[in-house]
């Protein structure tokens, strides 16, 4: 595939993961390190500026072959059809395989329940994810069953029309009833498996939040995602000095209420069909972990 480059001074990387849906910085990087990018006809290099005109030639591999085992457990599907599904997705079930977690993941699931009819894009390790959530995060995620449905909801996160919207319950009282965080989350300086609100290599990032309902000592609010960086509410949540209840990586130390792990659910997922465009709207009903906080919550007022 031949793209050309339509301003100057942008680096190859940044060009290819603007350029091309399904793929990310990261995966842009990769693809430029093993020899399947040519700038001009020359292998390129991640940091080349480009000028307008030059002729960028990239070539996605085939997918890996998988050793991953498919394993046979109860997946709640809320959507399917042809092309993908919805899957929500229960508290502590990791996405994918990972050190610790080879065959109870939601991958191993997948091939179980599906085998060869999911999308390859994303590489051996995740067949058909088209986006994740924390493993201690329960809620809806969508699943590609081929290429083209793939790269076409790909899209819609980079450009960020597929709508998310998450529930959670939060530590401390808000005084407005709804606000926007707008700050950057980059990798943490020196611990580098926590996100951190940083200029320094970071990316854009925004939340929208709005209050549910008011508790003493917590709130209970609505979360909108216009980004979706890797654990951006919790990080954006903590930075304005309401971490989410339990989360005793980005919040308290100590659990409370008797979570230690954050009280966060993906609730809603609005996306364009794949296949017509039309619309798709699909929510996940509070699970049981997040409704007993609720009930808990009640009996203090």
């Amino acid at each position: 595939m031949i793209l050309y480059a339509d301003m100057s001074g942008e680096r190859l990387d940044a060009f290819l993961a603007r350029a091309v849906p399904e793929l990310t910085r990261s995966a842009a990087q990769r693809l430029i390190e093993e020899g399947q990018v040519r700038r001009n006809g020359r292998p390129g290099k991640k940091n080349d500026k480009l000028s307008v005109g030059d002729a960028v030639e990239y070539t996605i591999p085939e997918p890996k072959e998988t050793d991953i085992v498919p394993t046979q457990m109860d997946l709640k599907i809320v959507y399917e059809d042809e092309d993908l599904l919805v899957i929500d997705k229960p508290k502590g079930l990791v996405v994918h395989p990972a050190a610790g977690h080879q065959d109870d993941t939601l991958v191993n699931g997948l091939l179980y329940a599906l085998g060869d009819d999911l999308s390859g894009i994303n590489g051996e390790l995740r067949p058909g994810i088209v986006h994740r959530i924390d493993k201690d995060t329960s809620g809806l995620l969508a699943v590609a069953k081929n290429d083209r449905a793939h790269t076409f909801l790909a899209s819609q996160l980079k450009d960020h029309t597929m709508a998310r919207t998450y529930e959670a319950i939060v530590c401390g009282s808000f005084r407005e009833d709804s606000g926007t965080v707008d700050a950057p989350i980059g990798r943490h300086p020196s611990d580098r498996k926590k996100m951190t609100v940083t200029e320094r290599n970071s990316k854009h990032a925004v939340t929208h939040w709005e209050v549910v309902r008011r508790y003493r000592g917590y709130t209970h609010i609505r979360c909108r995602l216009e980004t979706g960086r890797t654990h951006q509410i919790r990080v954006h949540m903590a930075h304005i000095g309401h971490p989410i209840l339990g989360d005793t990586v980005y919040g308290r130390k100590k659990p409370e209420l008797g979570q230690d792990s954050q009280v966060l659910h993906a609730g809603s997922l609005c996306f364009r069909h794949p296949k017509d465009g039309r619309p798709v709207l699909v929510f996940a009903p509070l699970p049981e972990y997040f409704t007993q906080v609720l009930e808990k919550l009640e009996k203090m007022q």
